[in-house]
C-alpha cells in the first residue's frame, strides 16, 4: 500500500462514521483529518514510502499539538487516531 492509499483510507474510515457519530467524534475525526494529511504531505516531499514512518509522523504531529487542546480533547483525538490507524 502506498502513502497515498493509506492517507485515503484513513480519511475513508473517519468519514464512513460520519452519520453515527457523536459531536465529540466528529471533532476529533476532523482534527485528526489535519495531521494525516500533513503527515501524507511530508512523506511525498521527502520521497518516503513506510507507511510506519507515516504514522509516526501523525502520532508526533498529534503529540506536538497536545497544549492546543484541552486535556479530554487530546484524549479523545487520540483514541481516534488509535481507532482508524489499527
Amino acid at each position: 500500500m502506498t502513502i497515498q492509499e493509506y492517507e485515503d483510507k484513513l480519511l475513508q474510515l473517519i468519514d464512513d462514521g460520519i452519520d453515527t457519530a457523536t459531536d465529540d467524534e466528529l471533532f476529533a475525526g476532523g482534527y485528526l483529518r489535519g495531521h494525516i494529511s500533513l503527515a501524507a504531505a511530508d512523506c511525498e516531499l521527502e520521497n518516503e514510502s513506510q507507511l510506519s514512518v507515516m504514522q509516526g509522523k501523525v502520532e508526533q504531529s498529534i503529540s506536538n499539538a497536545k497544549s492546543e487542546l484541552s486535556p479530554s480533547d487530546y484524549v479523545l483525538v487520540c483514541q481516534m487516531w488509535q481507532k482508524v490507524s489499527a
